[in-house]
């Protein structure tokens, strides 16, 4: 019985594939639209990273099946942001000693 349940589970259907497969399309005709319609600045921008978020999310959660398996989502986003974030902040801290020690040597001295 516990088998059954979790032979269950692993298995999808696949109209669940080609739903996201639609809205695959749905996205991207609404992405082209934005540049057809001439759309212009702030807006233009947020829908264009809108849509890009969106078809990556579902391309991950579905195709990568990271909707099904919650290790998955932590070892494939969570870990590797949270890398990024931090040599990000290092690279700012950085970024800011090169700054003023620039500024002292080469305004400040001269």
């Amino acid at each position: 019985m516990a088998q059954e349940k979790q032979q269950e589970v692993k298995t999808h259907k696949l109209g669940v594939y080609m739903w996201i497969w639609g809205l695959l399309f749905v996205f991207s005709f609404f992405s082209y639209m934005v540049d057809y319609l001439n759309f212009e600045g702030l807006l233009r921008w947020t829908l264009i990273v809108f849509f890009m978020f969106s078809k990556a999310a579902l391309i991950m959660a579905i195709f990568m099946h990271l909707f099904w398996e919650r290790w998955a989502i932590v070892n494939v986003l969570l870990w590797p942001m949270s890398f990024i974030l931090v040599f990000i902040g290092i690279m700012v801290a950085e970024s800011e000693y090169t700054f003023f020690t620039r500024l002292f040597y080469f305004i400040v001295e001269t």
